[in-house]
């Protein structure tokens, strides 16, 4: 067995012959830049199963939580309330316009912003609240959306994670004012990059097309055009806008999602099954009234177990593994004064195995049996 066979995957994409022959097509049309005619497709697409009017394919995720908070006035003199357990492209989307973020703890279990930190956090400069499906369960939405009208401020939801998951009933991206999803290598459905807008403002939708095309109509709206018409720039935007390429990629990705979903979601029951009786770790779990799209799966370990060295024993035996995400609150980049113990605490104790669609049977099991050991080791204690 070869280094490559022996190590099982923390995720892995599912491409093949379709995306290829999408990418061909697109060479084919000649348009291979942004925003062109093969985006336009997968904005439609994007918007119906995400139960959305608009879509917006962008760069990735972070330039569409920036769009989001520029086409809702976001600024200096500010502040965003942003769940604290997350990848800093969250809060660095707030500093990018120049409002400050203000990190609120999350609740056990679902690791989603809880409501009451998110009021206790309400100042007089407060716009808004970013909400973070947290490694593809969506947070408490009926309670967020309450707060945020009882306070006039608008919601966002970062839906990074959660694209094809639920919540009562309805499709994760669907939430809040505006939405924003990742396409990147580790989700659920990819090209490698990219991610996209979700709204039903139509006025937001068109002018966060407009700041993605460096604050101009993308040059599709003047494809055919008699004449020679000249852009016209109202306010400085930039160059977040997906390749047709990726748009391509995309279009077969969204048509696969089912079949990935019941993927990861057979892992994850495969991995209760093996796992829910080792005392030394906690399995995540799905909140009622809610699906997952498991685009991580991540056990907590208990407070006596060596998370740090646990990772290394299963790095050695061939099985990746990663810390969950980050508590943001602690990064130096922020310097914030907010204090979240919840998600400090499983910043600590968190470690992501592998998941993805193409994991087999044996592989689960084999994964399974590596952390049960290593969690059971005596040397992996603290």
């Amino acid at each position: 067995m070869t280094h490559q066979d022996r190590v099982v995957p923390l995720g892995q994409p599912t491409v093949g012959q379709a995306e290829l022959d999408a990418i061909r097509d697109v060479f084919d049309s000649g348009w291979l830049a942004g925003a062109g005619p093969t985006c336009r497709q997968f904005e439609t697409e994007l918007a119906a199963a995400c139960g959305t009017a608009h879509a917006l394919a962008t760069a990735n995720c972070g330039s569409a939580l920036h769009l989001a908070l520029q086409v809702l006035d976001a600024g200096p003199g500010q502040e965003v309330i942003v769940a604290d357990y997350t990848f800093p492209a969250t809060g660095h989307a707030v500093a990018w316009t120049g409002a400050t973020p203000v990190f609120a703890d999350i609740l056990p279990g679902s690791w989603c912003v809880d409501p009451a930190a998110v009021t206790a956090a309400i100042t007089p400069r407060t716009a808004g609240i970013i909400a973070v499906d947290a490694f593809g369960q969506p947070a408490g939405y009926a309670e967020l959306a309450d707060i945020a009208a009882a306070h006039g401020l608008w919601l966002i939801e970062d839906a990074a994670c959660s694209v094809g998951a639920t919540y009562q009933g309805r499709p994760a991206g669907s939430f809040g004012d505006i939405a924003a999803v990742s396409f990147h290598g580790r989700k659920g459905i990819t090209a490698g990059e990219g991610g996209a807008l979700l709204t039903d403002n139509p006025e937001w939708a068109a002018r966060a097309r407009r700041l993605h095309t460096y604050g101009t109509e993308p040059a599709i709206s003047r494809e055919g055009a008699t004449g020679l018409p000249i852009p016209h720039f109202a306010e400085i935007g930039r160059n977040y806008r997906m390749s047709d390429v990726a748009a391509a990629i995309m279009r077969v990705q969204l048509t696969r999602l089912p079949d990935l979903l019941a993927a990861r979601n057979q892992t994850a029951a495969h991995y209760r099954e093996l796992l829910g009786d080792v005392p030394e770790i906690d399995l995540p779990n799905v909140i009622g009234g809610r699906t997952h799209s498991w685009q991580s799966y991540v056990p907590t370990m208990a407070p006596h177990i060596d998370r740090d060295a646990v990772a290394a024993q299963l790095r050695a035996e061939g099985v990746q593994c990663n810390f969950g995400t980050y508590a943001s609150h602690l990064l130096p980049v922020y310097e914030s004064a907010s204090r979240c113990p919840v998600s400090a605490d499983v910043f600590a104790r968190h470690l992501a195995i592998p998941m993805h669609a193409n994991l087999t049977a044996s592989q689960v099991e084999r994964v399974a049996a590596t952390l049960r050991a290593a969690v059971t080791n005596p040397a992996n204690r603290r």
